[in-house]
């Protein structure tokens, strides 16, 4: 698994991660548990979705 989920993305990632965990938690909703995504790529530093687009948030040394 290649990086691509760096810096500035990764933070917001994982503060957006726990505050829907903590929103869930909350109100007892289970779609609180989306936040588990969010946290799982920001900690992980890759993301499925970015793959099929080409997509990364990382800085490459050229």
């Amino acid at each position: 698994m290649k990086k691509n989920v760096g810096g500035l993305d990764k933070i917001i990632r994982i503060v957006l991660g726990i505050a829907v965990l903590l929103w869930g938690v909350l109100t007892q909703n289970w779609w609180g548990l989306i936040g588990l995504v969010f946290l799982g790529t920001g900690l992980i530093s890759f993301c499925p979705l970015y793959l099929p687009f080409g997509i990364s948030s990382c800085k490459t040394d050229k």
